[in-house]
């Protein structure tokens, strides 16, 4: 089956920054494309420059306000713009295209699902799409069924699978990614679950490997160098743990042992080792930090643990030789890798956050679910450079891309210029 070249950053620079000893926002980061959750492989790393510290309503480019609610986060390739919302019940689900410099809709398409129950905290459009800047793909579900479509960039469906049933009352948050003309649709939920590849240009299945049963993940994927030219495709899950499979095959190189709770926050690669956790309840429980290298022995592929402290639904972000574990509760740990030593436990506020941070010009930027942003230097001492309110409550973590910081809440997007 043949498969389309990637029109991103080559997999194998990607690989070589890796093999570096981790992402390197100097180095493996597109400053124009923000593909997936969270940006390039999900680190959350941006490396533009100007975004201030502080601004008001009259300094946003523009704002759109899209009639539903979603939680998913924008991608953006160029001057496209992609989000997602739905209908309250979700009963239709919609995915917008709009201009990135000037937020004007471009088009939008809609799908019909069955009515469906959710988490009071999720949406029925809280899975981020993914794009090759050929097509945008998104995932969305009812009890009946699992819909996974691919668009063109003028908004015509290029093709439609549907998966079977998604039974979880929780409703559905994981994100599918691209990579190597291979979409990635991870899919543990309580019924037959499976991690499965398909074809990004006809959504033909190129291989489908069966999961072990448990709660529904919420983790999104990332990838890996594995021998020679070969990719990992690393996919976090409760029942069954870390699994590194080959990216083109699908086979098993390595498996971590099962979590012990449900997992919600994504893995992320640090100084060689591959973060993982979970949690129940709104709060994290356990961290495992495990040897991301292929041919390291089961003995000693779990490096540290950590079981307090931890964030839950925040996916932790990782720069340079610091971890930064943002926690659901306004709890801000710094962590030194590859050793796991704690630098520093801060308070931000007496806020809740449901989105991950980013890193942007040697700061973080994360916003509470009252749509608080706040602003932290990236260091090894701790620094509140700055908060600005959104004015709306906000679930959905932001995007950083073609000079703009796209922040999303309930009801609107808005679009920050860098200075």
């Amino acid at each position: 089956m043949s498969r389309s070249q990637p029109s991103f950053v080559p997999i194998s620079c990607l690989i070589t920054a890796l093999l570096l000893g981790g992402l390197n926002h100097h180095s493996a980061v597109q400053a124009q494309n923000w593909t997936r959750f969270r940006g390039e492989n999900g680190a959350g790393l941006s490396d533009l420059k100007g975004i201030p510290l502080d601004w008001s309503e009259s300094d946003y480019a523009w704002t759109f306000e899209p009639e539903h609610v979603g939680h998913s986060s924008p991608v953006v390739w160029e001057k496209s713009v992609f989000i997602t919302s739905a209908s309250e019940g979700g009963t239709e689900r919609f995915v917008h295209c709009l201009d990135a410099d000037s937020g004007k809709e471009r088009w939008k398409v809609s799908l019909g699902f069955a009515v469906s129950e959710k988490h009071q905290k999720n949406s029925w459009a809280s899975s981020t799409p993914t794009t090759d800047g050929e097509r945008v793909y998104a995932i969305f579900s009812d009890d009946q069924s699992q819909i996974v479509t691919a668009w063109d960039f003028q908004g015509k469906e290029v093709w439609h699978r549907d998966l079977g049933p998604f039974g979880h009352d929780h409703g559905q948050g994981v994100s599918p990614i691209v990579s190597n003309g291979l979409l990635i649709v991870p899919n543990d939920q309580p019924g037959p679950s499976s991690l499965l590849a398909l074809d990004a240009n006809t959504g033909n299945t190129v291989w489908n490997v069966e999961r072990p049963v448990a709660k529904t993940s919420f983790s999104t994927p990332m990838l890996l160098p594995g021998r020679g030219q070969e990719i990992q495709l690393i996919s976090l899950s409760e029942a069954a743990g870390l699994t590194s499979h080959d990216l083109m095959s699908g086979k098993l190189n390595w498996q971590s042992p099962a979590m012990p709770m449900r997992t919600v926050a994504s893995p992320v690669v640090s100084e060689g080792l591959l973060i993982a956790f979970c949690g129940t309840a709104g709060n994290g429980k356990y961290l495992m930090a495990v040897n991301s290298k292929i041919d390291a022995s089961g003995d000693s592929r779990i490096v540290f643990e950590r079981k307090t402290q931890l964030p839950y639904v925040p996916t932790p972000i990782a720069v340079d030789e610091l971890l930064f574990l943002w926690g659901d509760a306004g709890l801000l740990v710094c962590l030194e890798m590859p050793t796991g030593r704690e630098l520093w436990a801060k308070r931000i506020a007496n806020a809740t956050f449901s989105s991950s941070p980013v890193y942007i010009d040697g700061h973080l930027y994360g916003v509470s679910e009252d749509g608080e942003v706040f602003i932290v230097k990236a260091a090894r001492d701790y620094e509140l450079a700055g908060r600005v309110s959104l004015g709306q409550p906000c679930h959905a973590t932001p995007a950083v891309a073609n000079g703009h910081l796209y922040l999303r809440t309930f009801h609107k997007l808005f679009a920050l210029k860098a200075r």
